[in-house]
């Protein structure tokens, strides 16, 4: 038998003494080139503070399992050129999951942050059963027995989901809590590939925040504009997840003195009147009212849905263009809260109601400039999300990238 390799020392448990050590070098070095790029040996020595040997020799386990690349002589004057090293793209692959209420987009990442495969929009009934649980199950399945890669070379799987997650634990407290084992190792033990659970806005932000809108911000926040409402916040430069994991419930903030019973079992949250399922229901409201527009309820259920609104919205439609204003002055309302509280440089707009563009900035812009203190918000930046329906699957698949790298 040879040597035991990286992905085979990552799943041990029992790992300890020597080898316990190189794989935690191993994983700094990895770690390194993710956060930096390439670098010398003599960089990584100084920056890991470990010896000049002990880095040569784990570089060159990392190199024969392909995991690092020779990127060939670094340019200098004078003297012996060293060696570049830097992650090889394929070294492994990270598959994050993104559940909607309607819909599930599913992605391959590898190392250097490609998304290699994506299927956007799968058709899915969120509900709280063990038949969506399975339906869930069997498109990661599917999914997975497509991959264009060794399914060996992946290396874990985020899977998000709406409602309160432990992301340290892997509980979900909201959907498919009906065995005392946490939801992510029930998702390990039908797929075989390590799972991590994540609330969906957050990953959603990490992915934007990692990969998307922001630039040198080191203070921000993500809001989650879909049949609820979402937050995540970012902290220098940190995800913040809050004590117990459940920070950035922005939905459930009571705003509102509407007396209206939020699904959270609360009256009166932002989500009532703020949110896409407050706009389908003043859109019915309408409807019922003889309003003319071109969103056709659905003949069976007698339904708008929001996407529809949306397109329509896009089309011009006048009565889809006035409700979303409407709702984008409410949000405005609990964005200046937040923002007088979080003193953010950015705050971006992400989520299905953010695809409506300025016909939501802009009723936010100015509801923020009406509610928030000028000297918190004068240099505060609002922006659209730069990776649309792909930032929660980017956002769960460097979760997981960064927490078997220890980085999370």
């Amino acid at each position: 038998m040879g040597h035991p390799t990286f992905f085979d020392e990552l799943n041990r448990a029992d790992l300890g003494g020597v080898a316990y050590k190189n794989l935690h070098l191993k994983k700094k070095i990895l770690a390194w080139f993710t956060q930096h790029d390439n670098s010398t040996i003599a960089d990584l020595s100084r920056e890991l503070n470990a010896s000049t040997p002990k880095v040569t020799h784990l570089l060159s386990d990392l190199l024969r399992e392909g995991l690092v690349s020779d990127y060939g002589k670094i340019d200098s004057t004078g003297g012996r050129k060293p060696n570049i090293y830097g992650i090889a793209p394929d070294a492994g692959f990270f598959v994050g999951v993104e559940v909607k209420k309607f819909h599930v987009n599913i992605g391959l990442l590898d190392f250097k942050r490609n998304l290699v495969k994506i299927t956007e929009r799968i058709p899915y009934q969120l509900e709280n059963t063990p038949a969506s649980l399975d339906m869930l199950c069997e498109i990661i399945g599917r999914f997975l027995d497509a991959l264009p890669v060794p399914r060996e070379k992946v290396m874990g799987m985020g899977v998000n989901i709406s409602g309160r997650i432990q992301y340290a634990t892997g509980y979900s407290h909201n959907f498919f809590n009906f065995s005392e084992a946490p939801l992510s190792q029930v998702f390990e033990s039908r797929t075989g590939i390590r799972t991590f659970l994540e609330n969906d806005s957050r990953a959603m932000a990490f992915g934007e925040f990692s990969s998307g809108a922001l630039r040198q911000e080191k203070n921000a926040l993500f809001i989650n504009l879909d049949h609820g409402i979402g937050l995540g916040i970012l902290v220098n430069g940190q995800l913040y997840h809050g004590k117990s994991g459940f920070a950035g419930e922005f939905g459930h903030m009571p705003v509102f003195n509407n007396e209206r019973m939020c699904h959270c079992g609360k009256k009166g949250c932002l989500e009532t009147e703020a949110s896409g399922q407050a706009l389908i229901r003043h859109f019915m409201e309408k409807l019922g009212e003889g309003v003319t527009t071109i969103v056709q309820p659905d003949p069976q259920t007698g339904q708008v849905l929001l996407d529809d609104i949306i397109a329509a919205a896009a089309k011009g439609d006048i009565l889809a263009i006035e409700l979303i204003g409407a709702i984008g002055e409410k949000l405005g309302k609990g964005i200046a809260m937040l923002i007088n509280l979080f003193n953010p440089e950015l705050v971006i707009l992400g989520g299905s109601m953010s695809a409506t563009g300025d016909i939501i900035r802009l009723p936010i812009k100015s509801a923020i400039n009406k509610y928030s203190l000028p000297l918190v918000n004068n240099d505060m930046q609002l922006v659209l999300s730069t990776l649309g329906e792909k930032a929660g699957v980017t956002g769960a698949c460097l979760l997981v990238r960064n927490k078997l790298l220890s980085l999370a």
